[in-house]
């Protein structure tokens, strides 16, 4: 009975075709080549598979890990030219095997299975390099390889395969595969012509002198000075359509607009009229702000305030974007304007919005930029319009090209050009399940064994395809791209869109739709990396060790103590006449009253031993004296959050980051390698490699006090020297904590501004790896005109 069951099963067709797909590895002379082929792939799809299961839609991140791109990009770099290699050893090897067998019936010699399959696999992982990809609004050096890949594949498919049907298929994955080149190109084109995109960094330099030349002077409102909604709601900054302005014309430095397109008047009740032919196309950010919160079209006040700050978010961005285009710097009025706008308008002293919203809009400006540059998905272009050209009109255009190809595989015949379809792939024929059951039969067999894991590799390509398609759909619907493009919509035209017209109900219908979907997401939080020096022993920055190195820096969120912290320093300073003050800490013991006591802390010319000569003083006391976490603690725990945290992640930056740093790089390198000699000196090599952090305190407060020369390191015996006075010194008792939290947040404030090229490089570098806090200031800072004083002359020794 299971005799008869098994031939059900597994007829002779199907155990012929088993034989001739595991015929390779029978043969022992060709059998190291293909386990060969079947190790890498199998490698690369569980590669690809654990790359698309734990980064998945759940952060709606168009970028892709640094790390894992480089590695891709080394792995895939290397995979064609191997496979092509094992591709002609297949095809040589067994020239006369016929690629379907079929009893009675003989076919003219094609490729052999084992050929056939190798090519699947790189027509597959051509389709899936795309997540390694980033996509560019200029260059075509990535575009024009990956066009030659395609090219090879194609000159691989459409000479060496003969039977109609296989040629069908295989001639339809390389139309998907030539369509994503083109894709690229068609980006990359659009992107560099368009005043949106390409362009926009340049058009927008000229457009904000221009605006604020015209600018009137503010009113009054009830007879105060504006703030809150007010000053949102007269903001002339573009959010969306700078292409519709008027008179748009290239001169030497910029462009000339014409005067009426970018005047504004107010008409004392807080709205921006735009003086201009065709006001419809443009929408600034005081228009957003003018949207009604009770609006039928937004389910909560939440919501709608959510989507004006990603909309100011998106608007800051594209001013920061000259940033990184080498542009002439902001001006004076404009830094002005944009103080107002933030301290006044959207903090304002924390009524209008709290510092975790506040924070919130810098991160969300610095992921548009990080997405810009680096996205692996075409956000930068997302719109309703390109949702429909993209992924419904090119996909109707792609399939209607595939069943031209077959037929033309076909010689025009079409009934033939579809049966043959199944006719030539016998594997379509009799389903993969039941050629996996046959196989599985026989699994104990080493050839049956890799033709099951043969099977399953182009099983799991396939599954990773759809997952990609889908996955990068879902980013792209989900992206704050496409929220500011919807806003856009809604606000720019909105007569159809609030009337009850079929075009108007979907609209709401699918806006809804998206809100829901993203309030079911997680959404990218602002983050800080934790690192101590008198918590770690392994050597850092040095591949061998980077797994210690993963142990030795913390990821965690930014506490709201520290966003309050520091923007309660910008507004305070930042009043009037802005006086930010800043003096590597020396201001912050002057308002404490502790600047001749403690100067010498931070007298040094480095900003790096500064650092870390307090970052080792704080390091003690979180040791020694932090407070408890009780009700009558409760302000003291604030600012030992404040401190500690921000003296961690400054000491990230001096080991991991130094070129984010006011200093030359090599110069904060020399002197972290130092630290670390001194450190090691004052507490042994024992204690330095094997002991625990609350250890190694004990041991540089209670050891002997080492006098070495003096063109030795002192960044330690300083840090220490400070500690202990702040944990004995009567008079810093009672506030050392809140000490400390000035001085952290007087350093990271004096940190962040920098319009250095080679900083703001750093920071252009920084945007792959995800928003560095850092670099999150360093917009904030950009924005509101804080700049460090210049550095006193000096002559090098």
């Amino acid at each position: 009975m299971s005799h008869i069951i098994s031939n059900r099963m597994c007829p002779d067709t199907i155990n012929t075709y088993i034989g001739n797909l595991t015929e390779s590895y029978t043969d022992k002379s060709n059998e190291p080549n293909m386990v060969a082929a079947s190790v890498i792939m199998f490698a690369l799809a569980g590669l690809f598979f654990n790359l698309n299961l734990f980064s998945g839609i759940s952060d709606i991140s168009s970028i892709l890990d640094p790390k894992v791109r480089l590695f891709l990009s080394s792995a895939l770099s290397l995979f064609l030219p191997v496979m092509s290699y094992l591709f002609s050893e297949a095809k040589n090897n067994h020239a006369g095997q016929y690629s379907t067998t079929t009893v009675g019936t003989g076919h003219v010699a094609d490729l052999s299975l084992r050929a056939g399959l190798i090519l699947a696999w790189m027509l597959l992982v051509e389709l899936l390099r795309k997540k390694v990809d980033e996509i560019r609004m200029r260059g075509y050096s990535g575009t024009i390889q990956r066009a030659g890949r395609v090219v090879w594949l194609g000159s691989l498919v459409f000479f060496n395969i003969r039977d109609t049907g296989r040629k069908a298929v295989f001639a339809i994955l390389w139309i998907l595969c030539a369509t994503r080149v083109l894709q690229r190109i068609a980006f990359t084109e659009f992107g560099k012509r368009s005043y949106a995109h390409g362009k926009n960094a340049r058009l927008l330099s000229s457009y904000m002198a221009q605006i604020l030349e015209q600018e009137e002077p503010r009113a009054s409102v009830q007879g105060g000075i504006d703030a809150g909604d007010e000053v949102l709601k007269r903001c002339n900054y573009i959010v969306m359509g700078e292409e519709n302005l008027v008179g748009i014309e290239p001169t030497a430095d910029g462009y000339k607009l014409d005067k009426q397109a970018s005047s504004s008047g107010y008409d004392g009740g807080g709205v921006v009229k735009w003086i201009r032919k065709n006001d419809s196309g443009i929408v600034t950010v005081g228009k957003v702000w003018e949207l009604d919160d009770r609006d039928k079209f937004f389910t909560s006040q939440e919501q709608i305030q959510r989507l004006k700050r990603i909309c100011l978010s998106f608007a800051l961005f594209k001013l920061l974007r000259r940033r990184f285009e080498h542009l002439p710097a902001v001006s004076k009025q404009e830094e002005d304007n944009s103080r107002d706008l933030l301290l006044k308008g959207l903090y304002n002293n924390g009524e209008t919005c709290s510092a975790e919203a506040m924070f919130q809009v810098m991160n969300d400006e610095i992921n548009f930029l990080s997405e810009y540059y680096h996205s692996v998905v075409p956000v930068v272009l997302a719109s309703p319009f390109f949702l429909f050209l993209n992924y419904f009109l090119l996909n109707i255009v792609v399939a209607v090209l595939c069943v031209m190809t077959v037929i033309l595989c076909a010689n025009g015949d079409v009934s033939y050009a579809f049966q043959s379809i199944a006719t030539d792939n016998y594997t379509l024929k009799s389903g993969v399940f039941k050629i996996a059951i046959c196989l599985l039969r026989s699994v104990t067999t080493p050839s049956a064994f890799f033709s099951i894991v043969d099977l399953s590799i182009t099983i799991l390509l396939f599954i990773i395809y759809f997952y990609e398609e889908i996955w990068e759909f879902f980013v792209f619907l989900l992206s704050n791209w496409f929220m500011v493009s919807m806003l856009y919509n809604y606000t720019s035209k909105p007569r159809w869109l609030r009337n009850t017209t079929f075009r108007g109900t979907m609209f709401w219908v699918g806006f809804s739709i998206i809100m829901w979907l993203r309030s079911k997401m997680s959404h990218p939080s602002l983050t800080l990396k934790q690192f101590s020096v008198l918590n770690v022993s392994w050597p850092l920055k040095l591949p061998l060790f980077a797994a210690f190195t993963g142990l030795a820096v913390q990821k965690r969120l930014v506490p709201n103590s520290v966003k309050k912290s520091i923007m309660d320093y910008l507004v305070e300073h930042g009043r009037g006449t802005p006086n930010y003050d800043l003096d590597r800490g020396r201001s912050a013991l002057r308002r404490n009253g502790l600047l001749d006591t403690l100067s010498w802390a931070c007298q040094s010319d480095s900003i790096a031993e500064v650092i870390l000569a307090w970052h080792i003083a704080t390091s003690i006391m979180e040791v020694e004296r932090r407070p408890q976490t009780t009700s009558s603690a409760t302000e003291g725990t604030t600012f030992s959050r404040v401190a500690i945290t921000l003296s961690k992640y400054c000491a990230y930056l001096v080991a991991f980051h130094p070129e984010l740093l006011p200093e030359n790089p090599e110069k904060v390198e020399l002197v972290f390698e130092e630290m670390k000699e001194e450190l090691k000196a004052m507490i042994s090599c024992r204690e330095y490699y094997f002991s625990l952090q609350w250890a190694r305190v004990r041991n540089l407060i209670d050891g002997p006090t080492l006098t070495p020369s003096d063109e030795c390191s002192k960044v330690v015996r300083d840090g220490v020297k400070l500690g202990k006075f702040l944990m004995t010194d009567e008079a810093a008792a009672n506030n050392r904590w809140m000490v400390l939290a000035d001085v952290w947040t007087e350093l990271i404030i004096y940190l962040a501004p920098s319009s250095e090229e080679e900083r703001v490089m750093g920071h252009e570098g920084a945007l792959v790896q995800g928003s560095e806090f850092i670099t999150v200031l360093w917009a904030l800072t950009t924005h509101i005109g804080v700049s460090r004083p210049p550095p006193a002359n000096r002559t090098p020794c």
